[in-house]
């Protein structure tokens, strides 16, 4: 990439829709648009942080190296302000061509894990109340006259 784009934050916003949606990371402004269908997270992950600076949430998640590669194809610019190393795109191995199949493991929170959650919680309190009440009420009372 001989010349760069250079965009504002602003302008980056602008574009966070599933039709046209572009993310910051790491300084470099990448069109995410035609990924979103291929990301193994599903789209609405992106569309999330669709508009802004992702690199916390990029890196939070610790991609891995291919991922990181995969970033340089969206490429359109970068970020105003920022610096971005230079990368040889001879030295980015496509890792999609050497791979058949990419796989990847979504947790997704459900209401069902967070109700057992509270019953995990509740229940030990539940049966110990339980227990201290049925001690307390038959043990035998000794009252000195």
């Amino acid at each position: 990439m001989a010349e760069r784009r250079v965009f504002t934050l602003s302008q980056v916003s602008q574009h966070k829709s599933n039709k046209d949606c572009w993310v910051v990371i790491n300084g470099r402004v990448l069109d995410v648009t035609k990924f979103l269908e291929e990301h193994p997270g599903g789209e609405e992950v992106i569309l999330e942080v669709g508009g802004n600076d992702a690199t916390k949430e990029f890196d939070a998640i610790g991609h891995s190296k291919a991922a990181q590669n995969v970033v340089l194809k969206y490429q359109v610019g970068v970020l105003q302000g920022a610096i971005v190393k230079d990368v040889d795109l001879k030295d980015v191995v496509d890792k999609e061509s050497n791979t058949k199949e990419m796989s990847a493991y979504v947790i997704k929170e459900d209401g069902r894990s967070k109700s057992l959650a509270f019953y995990d919680f509740v229940v030990p309190f539940l049966a110990a109340g339980l227990y201290i009440g049925y001690r307390c009420l038959t043990r035998a009372d000794s009252i000195a006259y």
